[in-house]
C-alpha cells in the first residue's frame, strides 16, 4: 500500500494540515499509521465529510420515568463524593475487585467460558489447561482496555471515535488483527434481535453523527446519556465483532467522565440486558434500559459506601 504525508493530503484535500491533524487524532481517516510523530496517509484514503457541518440528530427517545427519578442515585454519589479522597490502598483493592468482575462480566455475556477464579488466574499471567488462547486473550485484552479507560480519564480526554477504535483495537489485539481498531466493511447481523442493522457503506457517517448526538445530550441526565451511548453504538454495530464490549466500555467511560461509577451488568441478566436494547432499537423506548443501568449504578455505588464503612 502506498502512502502520502500530512503535508501531501493537504495539498490533495485542499483543506489546512491543522485540520487534517485533528482528522488523524478523532481516527477519521481509514488506514492511516501513526509511527513516532509522523503519520502514513493512504494515498487512496477518502477526505473526510467536514464533521462540523454534521447537525444534531432531533430524534426523541422515549422514556417513561418519573421526575425524581435520579434522586437515589445523585444522594448516593453525593455521599460517596464527601468520603473522598479514599486511601491508594483502599482505592486500589475496589477498582481490582470491580475490574476483575467487569472482564468475567463481560466477556461472560459473549459466550466466554472461564470462571471467576480462572478469569482472575489468567490475569495474573497463569494458563488455564483445557481453555482457548482466544478466551486466554479477550480477558488480557479488556483489562488492557479498562486501563485505557483510565488513561483517557485522566487526561481529561472526551469521548471520540478515535478512542471507540482504540478501545476496540484493545478489545481484539491477536484475536483478528486485520478487523480490530477499524469499522466493519460488510453487513452483518444479530442473532435473535429484530434490530436490522444498516448497511456497512453508512457506518462512518453514523459514527460521525453518533458523536455529534453525543456531545449533545446535554439536557440527559448522566446516566441517560450514557445509555443512549451504549445503546445507540450497538445499534450502529460499527465492528465486524467485539460491539458489545466496547459498547460497555464506552458506556463506562461516559458514566466516569460525568463522575459516576462503572457499572457491570451480570451476564446472568444477559437476556434482560438484550431485550431492554432490543427494545430500545425498534421503539425508541430506552425505559427498561435506562432502569438497568441505574439500578447497576446504585448497586455499585452501595458497594463502595459499604466498603467504606
Amino acid at each position: 500500500m502506498e502512502f502520502m504525508t500530512t503535508k501531501e493530503a493537504v495539498q490533495k484535500w485542499h483543506i489546512s494540515e491543522r485540520r487534517i491533524r485533528q482528522l488523524l487524532q478523532d481516527g477519521r481517516i481509514e488506514g492511516a499509521i501513526k509511527i513516532g510523530n509522523n503519520w502514513n496517509i493512504p494515498i487512496n484514503a477518502n477526505k473526510p465529510a467536514d464533521k462540523r457541518s454534521i447537525k444534531c440528530d432531533k430524534t426523541e427517545f422515549k422514556f417513561d420515568l418519573p421526575n425524581n427519578y435520579f434522586d437515589k442515585v445523585d444522594e448516593l454519589n453525593k455521599e460517596l463524593n464527601s468520603k473522598r479522597p479514599i486511601s491508594k490502598e483502599t482505592l486500589k483493592s475496589l477498582k481490582d475487585a470491580i475490574n476483575l468482575e467487569w472482564t468475567y462480566n463481560s466477556n461472560g455475556i459473549e459466550g466466554n467460558t472461564l470462571t471467576l477464579r480462572e478469569t482472575q488466574v489468567v490475569l495474573e499471567g497463569i494458563t488455564i489447561g483445557g481453555k482457548s488462547l482466544k478466551e486466554h486473550l479477550e480477558v488480557i485484552n479488556h483489562e488492557q482496555a479498562i486501563l485505557f479507560l483510565d488513561e483517557i480519564i485522566k487526561d481529561k480526554k472526551p469521548i471520540t471515535e478515535w478512542n471507540i477504535k482504540n478501545i476496540h483495537e484493545l478489545i481484539l489485539k491477536g484475536i483478528d488483527d486485520k478487523n480490530a481498531g477499524k469499522y466493519r466493511d460488510e453487513n452483518v447481523k444479530i442473532k435473535g434481535a429484530l434490530h436490522i442493522l444498516p448497511d456497512y457503506l453508512i457506518v462512518p457517517e453514523l459514527m460521525e453523527k453518533l458523536i455529534v448526538n453525543y456531545n449533545n445530550w446535554q439536557k440527559y441526565h448522566p446516566i441517560i446519556k450514557a445509555a443512549l451511548l451504549h445503546g445507540e453504538l450497538v445499534k450502529i454495530h460499527p465492528f465486524v465483532d467485539g460491539n458489545g464490549r466496547t459498547s460497555r466500555l464506552v458506556m463506562n467511560l461516559s458514566l466516569m467522565n460525568s463522575g459516576y461509577l462503572p457499572v457491570i451488568i451480570k451476564k446472568e441478566k444477559r437476556l434482560e440486558y438484550y431485550n431492554a436494547l432490543d427494545k430500545a432499537h425498534t421503539t425508541g423506548n430506552y425505559t427498561d434500559f435506562v432502569k438497568l443501568i441505574n439500578k447497576l449504578e446504585i448497586e455499585m455505588l452501595n458497594k463502595y459506601l459499604d466498603l467504606l464503612k
